[in-house]
């Protein structure tokens, strides 16, 4: 009779997804085959990467070990990395009690350590969680916290990258991605008279701007989802101007900010993004869906053009999204139009950022915390050359790996891609800031008296 996991499949593939994609094969399920250590290390060892689960009534405790399950010892001769974490059944998506932990094996029950000092046991025979706290007195005694369990379970898991710092980089994304959701959720403009920040990326066809939006969607939806049309083709296969609120969840409410996508800029003249709608599409006078035409720019004669956008429809943020990979290969007229569409920009009085992509892997970063990536990333000459072209500051330029043909969200990816973000809403905020009082007193007014219109 095949042996079932008490996992649900939402719970599978939650821990698949935290894990970096991986399978997972179930060695050990404690109501089924011994409730004893030596039995379980029998099935446990030399199986490499495994998971072991607790399970209470409402909390899974979830320990992930890099390396082979150690053989029964009472000296930690070589240490054991493993992740420790835990979640609730009804908020999987609520990832507590991050800890890079040691494991080993003393006295029948497999002990976990957070430099040097024993945080848990567990002592499967008589199925019992010990949790220890240090006492805030100078005995030096740990209390301890017994909790009785329902069934503890081992998985293989496969799939695994061949990296030696693969606990670190796990325990940071999954440290950082969950408040930086959490962030992003909460986020309101610091102008009050704004209800939504809308970032318009531009950059030439093919370098990522669809890829970036589809991207971020995908995180905040909790799947991976192509609403906006990705191609790599020398023409844009985008031919719509489109705004695309960011939804939390499938059936969410929209966060207070939008992406907007519109065609890939060419050298060419009559080939993809026309430059005279850009002005209009920074002040807001373009409307979500417009059909661009190279040829043909938007005029206020157009039936759908906005001939009075208040503050909030404007474009608050212009992200250059640009090939990590090309920029050595920008010609000099794509050079040109770069700079001139910067100019329009700086005209406007628009916030402005350098969005590089197409990265070779986003866990390759050369930075020891993911909240100081942009430090890290400036040191590049190439970066600072690009930065200084389209006169974005250094320190407004970023790095980022978009999904593309993946088909799960990836902890890692997550974590970069939604810094990123914040950096560019923080961004916006220091410009709303800076305005002048009068101009978002003016704009108010204008905005309340056309709403006034509109209802007679």
């Amino acid at each position: 009779m095949a042996v079932t996991t008490r996992l649900t499949w939402n719970e599978e593939k939650r821990l698949q997804k935290l894990l970096g994609n991986v399978s997972l094969r179930l060695l050990y399920k404690s109501s089924v085959h011994q409730s004893d250590i030596f039995y379980m290390l029998e099935r446990c060892i030399h199986q490499g990467p495994t998971v072991t689960i607790i399970y209470f009534s409402e909390v899974l405790w979830v320990v992930f070990m890099l390396e082979h399950y150690p053989e029964k010892t009472d000296k930690l001769t070589r240490p054991n990395p493993s992740l420790q974490f835990s979640f609730r059944k009804d908020r999987e998506s609520e990832i507590t009690g991050i800890l890079e932990t040691e494991m080993k094996i003393v006295s029948k029950q497999l002990e976990f350590y957070f430099f040097g000092k024993k945080k848990f046991s567990v002592d499967l025979g008589k199925a019992i969680l010990s949790t220890y706290t240090s006492k805030d007195n100078d005995s030096g005694q740990n209390s301890c916290h017994n909790a009785k369990f329902l069934e503890c379970e081992v998985f293989r898991v496969e799939g695994i990258k061949d990296d030696t710092n693969y606990i670190s980089k796990i325990t940071r994304a999954m440290k950082y991605r969950n408040p930086l959701v959490a962030e992003l959720r909460a986020y309101k403009p610091c102008v009050h008279i704004i209800s939504e920040i809308r970032i318009l990326l531009l950059g030439p066809t093919g370098s990522g701007k669809s890829s970036f939006i589809n991207s971020v969607k995908s995180i905040f939806r909790g799947q991976r989802t192509r609403h906006a049309p990705v191609g790599a083709d020398i023409t844009s296969i985008t031919e719509q101007y489109r705004i695309y609120p960011i939804k939390y969840g499938k059936y969410g409410i929209c966060l207070q900010f939008s992406l907007c996508d519109s065609m890939g800029i060419h050298e060419k003249e009559g080939v993809g993004l026309c430059m005279e709608d850009i002005p209009y599409i920074l002040k807001g006078c373009v409307p979500d869906r417009y059909q661009l035409n190279p040829n043909r720019p938007i005029t206020p004669n157009h039936p759908t053009f906005i001939s009075s956008p208040s503050l909030k429809d404007r474009i608050h943020c212009v992200a250059y999204v640009l090939d990590i990979n090309s920029i050595q290969d920008l010609s000099s007229k794509m050079v040109a139009k770069l700079k001139q569409i910067q100019k329009e920009v700086l005209k406007c009085g628009t916030a402005c950022v350098l969005l590089l992509t197409n990265m070779d892997n986003c866990s390759t970063l050369p930075q020891d915390n993911f909240l100081n990536m942009a430090k890290a990333m400036t040191s590049q000459s190439q970066i600072m050359d690009v930065s200084k072209m389209l006169s974005v500051p250094i320190y407004n330029t970023f790095m980022v790996e978009n999904y593309t043909s993946e088909w799960e969200l990836d902890p890692l990816k997550d974590t970069q891609i939604l810094f990123v973000l914040r950096q560019m809403l923080r961004i916006v905020d220091d410009f709303l800031e800076d305005m002048p009082l009068e101009e978002i007193e003016m704009k108010t007014v204008r905005e309340r008296n056309e709403g006034e219109k509109k209802c007679t």
